[in-house]
């Protein structure tokens, strides 16, 4: 059976690992960073840090096939690319460029990300010349996710996805990628909000190059096991209001 490691600062490596369980049966080890949340805030020295020591104790103590870096902050500002056992998450720039009409797209993202030199040189890489990128600091919408609120104070929500991306009727933008683990979770309110703009998920991406690079070691069943850093309980009745029942372990 193949074992990926999956891990973020909090919640938001589960809008991952379903994708994953869809495309491919697995053992997944889900570990929710909660000492370290959140990801966006830190320098790119603090980052390094944190991500080296959490790799190197999840191959430690599980051996995984794959981890992945369940998080677009990490991925883009610090380079695992060489190393062919890890494997990030990247804002899908090249599919809104393609998707876009009014050639105006957005990234929604964290704000060490939105302010990095890394985003810069990757959105010259993956979008043509013509088509203008808004880059936008979502981390009020990534807390939205990790506090809870969006389940328990919708209104509340709302008020505050509007406050934060106004600039999306501004400026005429059609495409935006959420380019934070956590956005999906908001993903229905978003679409209610904004009906005529497409928001991309680079999760189906991930998942079908992980079924591709395990497909040799996939299983008949699925298992999931959940480990964070942190208040356990206090993450395990988040995941119960989110229908998992699984227990927290502390790692």
């Amino acid at each position: 059976m193949a074992r990926i490691a999956v891990f973020d600062s909090g919640i938001g490596s589960l809008s991952i690992i379903k994708p994953i369980q869809k495309k491919i049966k697995s053992e997944i080890i889900y570990f929710a960073d909660q000492d370290n949340f959140p990801y966006g805030t830190k320098s790119p020295s603090e980052l390094k840090k944190i991500i080296r020591l959490t790799i190197k104790k999840l191959e430690e103590k599980f051996e995984p096939d794959l981890i992945v870096m369940a998080s677009n902050t990490p991925s883009l500002l610090l380079n695992h690319k060489k190393q062919s056992k890890i494997l990030g998450v990247y804002p899908p720039l090249n599919d809104a460029a393609k998707k876009t009409i009014t050639n105006t797209i957005a990234i929604l993202a964290t704000k060490s990300v939105v302010e990095s030199k890394e985003l810069r040189n990757y959105i010259k890489k993956q979008v043509p010349a013509g088509i203008k990128v808004i880059k936008i600091n979502a981390l009020p919408l990534v807390d939205l996710v990790e506090s809870g609120a969006f389940l328990t104070k919708k209104k509340f929500c709302k008020k505050k996805i509007n406050s934060v991306l106004r600039i999306i009727i501004d400026k005429q933008i059609d495409v935006v990628t959420l380019s934070s683990t956590h956005l999906p979770f908001l993903l229905p309110m978003l679409k209610k909000i904004f009906p005529s703009v497409v928001f991309l998920d680079p999760a189906d991406s991930i998942a079908n190059k992980i079924a591709i690079l395990l497909n040799e070691k996939k299983s008949n069943t699925c298992k999931l096991k959940i480990f964070a850093s942190g208040d356990t309980k206090t993450f395990q009745k988040k995941l119960r209001k989110l229908g998992i029942k699984n227990n927290v372990q502390q790692l």
